[in-house]
């Protein structure tokens, strides 16, 4: 997979990039600005991937995650995973949202800088974003779901909302029913179910991906 990577503390995007070669992967861009990140996008075709920090010059604000929200809504397949320091809840609304807004939904994530320490884990959630899924960092789940969300979802039952709380963090059926000590089979007809209560049709565009944003961001709404 080719990857640009958009980090401005050089160490921490040299780690990162070492640890992706390691493991197979081309490091094709490594910026330091959000500015540069978009010239890059722009002008480049062979990106798989993108990994960008949410606080990035020029600005030294946000200008990461805005970056990332708009290359979403110019290249809307694009997979993208944004990296932050600390858990902030407004980014990751804007992020879901912004996600949320786009018809053709890529695969995306939202991972706190420290998860790369756990390099099994971070390259795992690194190839479901890019095979289309969602991996939320378990803190920021845990963060925009701490009360119950409103209007849909509350038509799914406590192990629904449970099977698709652990979606939001990337897992698999596999691992889902492994987590819940369900069978596959128990793990299926629980998603089945979810896409039939949140109005999910076959015809829709990766369901999975719907559902998940859906879950996540009417969390956001009540904890806005």
């Amino acid at each position: 997979m080719r990857i640009a990577i958009a980090e401005d503390a050089a160490l921490f995007r040299e780690g990162l990039a070492l640890v992706l070669e390691k493991f197979g992967h081309t490091v094709s861009v490594q910026v330091d600005t959000a500015t540069a990140l978009l010239a890059a996008v722009r002008d480049r075709d062979d990106i798989d991937l993108v990994l960008t920090d949410v606080r990035m010059p020029p600005h030294e604000g946000n200008d990461g995650l805005l970056a990332a929200i708009q290359i979403r809504s110019t290249h809307p397949t694009l997979p993208i995973v944004i990296m932050s320091q600390y858990v902030a809840d407004a980014y990751a609304v804007q992020w879901l949202h912004a996600s949320n807004d786009t018809a053709q939904a890529a695969g995306l994530g939202y991972l706190l800088k420290e998860r790369v320490g756990d390099v099994t884990a971070f390259l795992r959630s690194i190839d479901v974003v890019a095979a289309g899924g969602i991996v939320m960092d378990p803190d920021v789940v845990r963060r925009l779901v701490q009360r119950a969300p409103v209007s849909e979802i509350e038509q799914l039952s406590p192990r629904e909302r449970e099977t698709l709380g652990l979606m939001a963090r990337g897992m698999s059926n596999v691992e889902i029913a492994e987590d819940m000590s369900l069978t596959v089979a128990g793990v299926t007809k629980h998603v089945g179910r979810i896409f039939m209560k949140l109005g999910l049709e076959p015809e829709t565009g990766n369901r999975r991906v719907r559902a998940v944003l859906t879950y996540l961001a009417e969390g956001a709404e009540r904890n806005a």
